[in-house]
Protein backbone atom coordinates (compact mmCIF):
# COMPACT_ATOMS: atom_id res chain seq x y z
CA UNK A 1 0.00 0.00 0.00
CA UNK A 2 1.46 3.39 -1.02
CA UNK A 3 2.17 5.90 1.71
CA UNK A 4 -0.27 8.85 1.80
CA UNK A 5 0.92 11.82 -0.22
CA UNK A 6 1.97 14.87 1.76
CA UNK A 7 0.38 17.89 0.01
CA UNK A 8 2.71 20.41 1.66
CA UNK A 9 5.80 18.46 0.65
CA UNK A 10 4.49 18.04 -2.90
CA UNK A 11 3.77 21.77 -3.15
CA UNK A 12 7.25 22.65 -1.86
CA UNK A 13 8.84 20.24 -4.36
CA UNK A 14 6.85 21.74 -7.22
CA UNK A 15 7.74 25.27 -6.17
CA UNK A 16 11.42 24.36 -5.95
CA UNK A 17 11.33 22.92 -9.48
CA UNK A 18 9.49 25.96 -10.81
CA UNK A 19 12.19 28.20 -9.32
CA UNK A 20 14.87 26.12 -10.99
CA UNK A 21 13.11 26.60 -14.33
CA UNK A 22 12.77 30.33 -13.73
CA UNK A 23 16.43 30.65 -12.72
CA UNK A 24 17.52 28.65 -15.77
CA UNK A 25 15.33 30.69 -18.13
CA UNK A 26 16.67 33.94 -16.66
CA UNK A 27 20.25 32.83 -17.34
CA UNK A 28 19.46 31.68 -20.87
CA UNK A 29 17.52 34.82 -21.76
CA UNK A 30 20.64 36.80 -20.92
CA UNK A 31 23.03 34.41 -22.66
CA UNK A 32 21.19 33.45 -25.88
CA UNK A 33 17.84 35.29 -25.98
CA UNK A 34 14.34 33.85 -26.07
CA UNK A 35 14.58 32.72 -29.70
CA UNK A 36 17.56 30.52 -28.85
CA UNK A 37 15.89 28.68 -25.98
CA UNK A 38 14.25 25.30 -26.58
CA UNK A 39 12.33 23.43 -23.91
CA UNK A 40 15.00 20.71 -24.04
CA UNK A 41 17.83 23.16 -23.45
CA UNK A 42 15.87 24.82 -20.66
CA UNK A 43 15.23 21.48 -18.94
CA UNK A 44 18.91 20.59 -19.18
CA UNK A 45 19.90 23.98 -17.75
CA UNK A 46 17.41 23.54 -14.89
CA UNK A 47 18.33 19.90 -14.29
CA UNK A 48 14.64 18.97 -14.41
CA UNK A 49 12.29 16.76 -16.41
CA UNK A 50 11.54 18.09 -19.89
CA UNK A 51 7.81 17.37 -19.61
CA UNK A 52 7.45 19.60 -16.56
CA UNK A 53 8.12 22.81 -18.50
CA UNK A 54 4.71 22.86 -20.16
CA UNK A 55 3.02 21.02 -17.30
CA UNK A 56 3.98 23.73 -14.81
CA UNK A 57 3.89 26.83 -17.03
CA UNK A 58 1.64 25.97 -19.97
CA UNK A 59 4.06 27.46 -22.49
CA UNK A 60 7.61 28.70 -22.82
CA UNK A 61 6.28 32.23 -23.33
CA UNK A 62 4.42 32.13 -20.03
CA UNK A 63 7.62 30.99 -18.33
CA UNK A 64 9.56 33.86 -19.89
CA UNK A 65 6.97 36.41 -18.77
CA UNK A 66 7.13 35.07 -15.23
CA UNK A 67 10.92 35.45 -15.37
CA UNK A 68 10.50 39.11 -16.32
CA UNK A 69 7.88 39.75 -13.64
CA UNK A 70 9.96 38.07 -10.93
CA UNK A 71 13.12 39.91 -11.97
CA UNK A 72 11.21 43.21 -12.09
CA UNK A 73 9.77 42.68 -8.61
CA UNK A 74 13.27 42.29 -7.15
CA UNK A 75 14.55 45.49 -8.74
CA UNK A 76 11.39 47.51 -8.07
CA UNK A 77 11.67 46.73 -4.33
CA UNK A 78 15.22 48.10 -4.40
CA UNK A 79 14.13 51.11 -6.45
CA UNK A 80 11.25 51.99 -4.12
CA UNK A 81 13.55 51.88 -1.10
CA UNK A 82 16.00 54.19 -2.86
CA UNK A 83 13.31 56.70 -3.87
CA UNK A 84 11.80 56.63 -0.36
CA UNK A 85 15.07 57.78 1.24
CA UNK A 86 15.47 61.33 2.51
CA UNK A 87 18.31 62.08 0.07
CA UNK A 88 17.94 64.99 -2.38
CA UNK A 89 16.49 64.01 -5.75
CA UNK A 90 19.82 64.53 -7.52
CA UNK A 91 21.35 61.79 -5.36
CA UNK A 92 18.46 59.48 -6.20
CA UNK A 93 18.97 60.24 -9.90
CA UNK A 94 22.68 59.43 -9.63
CA UNK A 95 21.93 56.20 -7.84
CA UNK A 96 19.39 55.27 -10.54
CA UNK A 97 22.01 55.95 -13.22
CA UNK A 98 24.45 53.64 -11.40
CA UNK A 99 21.78 50.97 -11.43
CA UNK A 100 21.36 51.58 -15.16
CA UNK A 101 24.98 50.47 -15.51
CA UNK A 102 24.71 47.54 -13.11
CA UNK A 103 21.45 46.02 -14.35
CA UNK A 104 22.60 44.92 -17.81
CA UNK A 105 21.30 41.37 -17.31
CA UNK A 106 17.81 42.61 -16.47
CA UNK A 107 17.84 45.01 -19.40
CA UNK A 108 18.61 42.16 -21.81
CA UNK A 109 15.67 40.15 -20.44
CA UNK A 110 13.41 43.21 -20.58
CA UNK A 111 14.11 43.98 -24.23
CA UNK A 112 14.10 40.32 -25.27
CA UNK A 113 10.55 39.99 -24.00
CA UNK A 114 9.43 43.31 -25.41
CA UNK A 115 10.55 41.97 -28.80
CA UNK A 116 8.66 38.73 -28.15
CA UNK A 117 5.49 40.72 -27.49
CA UNK A 118 5.76 42.82 -30.67
CA UNK A 119 4.21 39.99 -32.66
CA UNK A 120 2.14 38.50 -29.83
CA UNK A 121 -0.58 40.97 -28.83
CA UNK A 122 -1.76 38.70 -26.02
CA UNK A 123 1.53 39.36 -24.19
CA UNK A 124 1.63 43.13 -24.60
CA UNK A 125 -0.49 43.88 -21.54
CA UNK A 126 1.86 41.88 -19.32
CA UNK A 127 4.88 43.71 -20.72
CA UNK A 128 3.12 47.08 -20.36
CA UNK A 129 2.44 46.35 -16.68
CA UNK A 130 6.17 46.00 -16.14
CA UNK A 131 6.76 49.46 -17.58
CA UNK A 132 3.93 50.81 -15.40
CA UNK A 133 5.65 49.36 -12.33
CA UNK A 134 8.82 51.33 -13.09
CA UNK A 135 6.79 54.51 -13.57
CA UNK A 136 4.89 53.95 -10.33
CA UNK A 137 8.14 53.42 -8.39
CA UNK A 138 9.42 56.90 -9.24
CA UNK A 139 6.13 58.85 -9.24
CA UNK A 140 6.21 60.20 -5.68
CA UNK A 141 9.91 61.13 -5.84
CA UNK A 142 9.56 62.89 -9.20
CA UNK A 143 6.47 64.81 -8.06
CA UNK A 144 8.28 65.97 -4.90
CA UNK A 145 11.35 66.98 -6.94
CA UNK A 146 9.25 69.08 -9.32
CA UNK A 147 7.78 70.94 -6.37
CA UNK A 148 11.20 71.45 -4.76
CA UNK A 149 12.72 72.69 -8.01
CA UNK A 150 9.83 75.01 -8.86
CA UNK A 151 8.82 73.03 -11.95
CA UNK A 152 5.34 71.92 -10.92
CA UNK A 153 3.69 74.70 -12.93
CA UNK A 154 5.95 74.27 -15.95
CA UNK A 155 4.92 73.07 -19.42
CA UNK A 156 5.32 69.39 -18.47
CA UNK A 157 3.13 67.62 -15.91
CA UNK A 158 4.54 65.08 -13.47
CA UNK A 159 3.25 62.27 -15.71
CA UNK A 160 4.96 63.84 -18.71
CA UNK A 161 8.25 64.05 -16.82
CA UNK A 162 7.95 60.41 -15.76
CA UNK A 163 7.27 59.40 -19.35
CA UNK A 164 10.29 61.40 -20.50
CA UNK A 165 12.58 59.80 -17.91
CA UNK A 166 11.38 56.27 -18.71
CA UNK A 167 11.63 56.85 -22.45
CA UNK A 168 15.16 58.25 -22.24
CA UNK A 169 16.25 55.30 -20.11
CA UNK A 170 14.62 52.85 -22.51
CA UNK A 171 16.44 54.46 -25.42
CA UNK A 172 19.79 54.32 -23.62
CA UNK A 173 19.26 50.67 -22.74
CA UNK A 174 18.25 49.67 -26.27
CA UNK A 175 21.23 51.42 -27.84
CA UNK A 176 23.65 49.90 -25.33
CA UNK A 177 22.30 46.44 -26.09
CA UNK A 178 23.07 47.17 -29.74
CA UNK A 179 26.61 48.29 -28.89
CA UNK A 180 25.83 51.99 -29.39
CA UNK A 181 26.88 54.56 -26.81
CA UNK A 182 27.51 57.72 -28.82
CA UNK A 183 26.45 60.82 -26.91
CA UNK A 184 25.28 58.91 -23.82
CA UNK A 185 27.93 60.26 -21.45
CA UNK A 186 27.39 63.81 -22.67
CA UNK A 187 23.63 63.55 -22.25
CA UNK A 188 23.81 62.12 -18.73
CA UNK A 189 26.48 64.62 -17.68
CA UNK A 190 24.30 67.47 -18.96
CA UNK A 191 21.26 66.20 -17.05
CA UNK A 192 23.41 65.86 -13.92
CA UNK A 193 24.66 69.45 -14.21
CA UNK A 194 21.10 70.70 -14.73
CA UNK A 195 19.82 68.83 -11.66
CA UNK A 196 22.78 70.11 -9.66
CA UNK A 197 21.89 73.70 -10.57
CA UNK A 198 18.24 73.12 -9.63
CA UNK A 199 19.26 71.61 -6.30
CA UNK A 200 21.56 74.57 -5.56
CA UNK A 201 18.74 77.03 -6.31
CA UNK A 202 16.34 75.05 -4.13
CA UNK A 203 18.84 75.13 -1.26
CA UNK A 204 19.28 78.89 -1.63
CA UNK A 205 15.48 79.44 -1.60
CA UNK A 206 15.18 77.26 1.49
CA UNK A 207 17.99 79.09 3.28
CA UNK A 208 16.51 82.47 2.36
CA UNK A 209 13.08 81.35 3.56
CA UNK A 210 14.46 80.14 6.90
CA UNK A 211 16.30 83.44 7.36
CA UNK A 212 13.11 85.37 6.62
CA UNK A 213 11.20 83.26 9.15
CA UNK A 214 13.85 83.89 11.80
CA UNK A 215 13.78 87.63 11.03
CA UNK A 216 10.02 87.78 11.25
CA UNK A 217 10.07 85.86 14.51
CA UNK A 218 12.62 88.28 15.95
CA UNK A 219 10.56 91.29 14.94
CA UNK A 220 7.45 89.85 16.55
CA UNK A 221 9.29 89.07 19.74
CA UNK A 222 10.74 92.57 19.92
CA UNK A 223 7.30 94.10 19.36
CA UNK A 224 5.81 92.00 22.13
CA UNK A 225 8.58 93.04 24.50
CA UNK A 226 8.07 96.69 23.68
CA UNK A 227 4.34 96.35 24.26
CA UNK A 228 4.98 94.75 27.61
CA UNK A 229 7.30 97.53 28.59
Amino acid sequence: MAAPRNPERAHAARRETEERFLDAAERLLVEVGYAGITSRRLAEEAGANLGLVHYYFGSMEELFLQVLERFTARLIARQRAMYASGAPYIEKWREAMRYLEEDRAYQKVWWELQAMAWNRPEFRERVARVLDAWSDAMREAVTAALARYGLSDGPLSAEAWITLIVTVNEGLILERLSGIDRGHDELLAGIDRWLESLEAKAERRLTAGEAADVGAGGTCAEGAADAGA
